[in-house]
C-alpha cells in the first residue's frame, strides 16, 4: 500500500490542470475524479479502522463525504487524494503487531465485522485498480503493480474470495470452465472462485498476474490487452463477459 501511494503520489504532484481533466482508465471518470474516488475512499475507510483501534472518530455519513468531494475542483480533488491517502497509511502503519493480528473492522455494509487483513485487502484492490486508471491515462502500457497483483491473487483465493460474488457474472458462460492463471486457477461454474492449483484446467490464461487482476476488475479491454491470450474451452471475450468491471 505504501509503494502504491508513493508511485501514484509522485505522478499526481506533477500533473497540470489540463492533465487532471483527461479521461482516466475508468472511462466515465476524469483523472481528477479517479483521484477523488481514492481520496474519499481513504477518508471513509480510515474511520472504521481507527475506531477499531480505539480512536474516537467524528461520525459523518458517506453521502455527505461523497457530496463534498464531488463538489470540489479537480485540483482540490488531487490534493485531497494526497492528504487523505497519506493519513490512512500513517494510521495503518502505526498499528502494533498485536492490533494487526487481532483487530476486526465494522465497515457498515457487510453482515459482520471483518479481520483487519480483509479490510486492508479490500482497500488494496481499490487502490491497485484505480491507480492503474490514473496512470494509464499517461502510459498506455501501464499495468497494475506486479507486487500488488501477486498479493491480490493470493487474497482472492482466501479472505477476499467473497468479492467475486459481487464482481462476477458466471451465468454468462453456458458451461463450467477452469482456467489456469499465473500462480493459481480460476473456476467458473455456479459461482466464481480462485483456487491455489488446478490439476486439469480446461483453458489457460496467457499473461501476467496483473492482467488477471485487471480482467477481474473489468479493465482488460482493448487497447490495454496486448499480448494476453486465452487457449482452450473459453475465449478472452468470454471471460470479459463474466467480469464486466466496476
Amino acid at each position: 500500500m505504501r509503494a502504491e501511494y508513493d508511485v501514484l503520489a509522485g505522478l499526481v504532484r506533477t500533473l497540470t490542470d489540463e492533465q487532471l481533466a483527461l479521461t482516466s482508465g475508468a472511462e466515465e471518470w476524469t483523472v481528477a475524479q479517479a483521484l477523488s474516488h481514492l481520496g474519499s475512499g481513504a477518508e471513509i475507510g480510515r474511520a472504521p479502522i481507527a475506531s477499531a483501534a480505539g480512536e474516537t472518530v467524528a461520525a459523518e455519513d458517506n453521502q455527505t463525504i461523497w457530496a463534498r468531494w464531488d463538489a470540489s475542483a479537480p485540483r482540490a480533488q488531487a490534493e485531497g487524494f494526497l492528504e487523505h491517502n497519506g493519513r490512512w497509511l500513517d494510521m495503518v502503519e502505526a498499528l502494533t503487531p498485536e492490533q494487526r493480528s487481532s483487530l476486526t473492522v465494522d465497515l457498515g455494509f457487510l453482515p459482520e465485522p471483518i479481520p483487519l487483513l480483509t479490510a486492508l485487502g479490500m482497500r488494496l484492490n481499490e487502490v491497485a485498480n484505480h491507480s492503474w486508471d490514473v496512470r494509464v491515462a499517461f502510459d498506455p502500457d501501464a499495468g497494475v503493480d506486479a507486487d500488488s497483483a501477486a498479493v491480490l491473487v493470493d487474497l482472492l483465493a482466501g479472505p477476499l474470495g467473497f468479492l467475486l460474488g459481487f464482481l462476477a457474472k458466471p451465468a454468462e458462460l453456458s458451461a463450467p470452465v477452469s482456467v489456469a492463471i499465473p500462480g493459481a486457477g480460476l473456476v467458473i461454474d455456479d459461482a466464481v472462485t480462485v483456487v491455489d492449483h488446478l490439476e486439469a484446467p480446461s483453458a489457460t490464461f496467457n499473461g501476467p498476474q496483473e492482467a488477471v487482476v485487471r480482467l477481474i476488475s473489468g479493465r482488460l479491454k482493448a487497447p490495454y490487452d496486448k499480448g494476453v491470450t486465452v487457449e482452450g474451452s473459453v475465449t478472452l471475450d468470454d471471460l470479459r463477459r463474466v467480469f464486466p468491471g466496476f
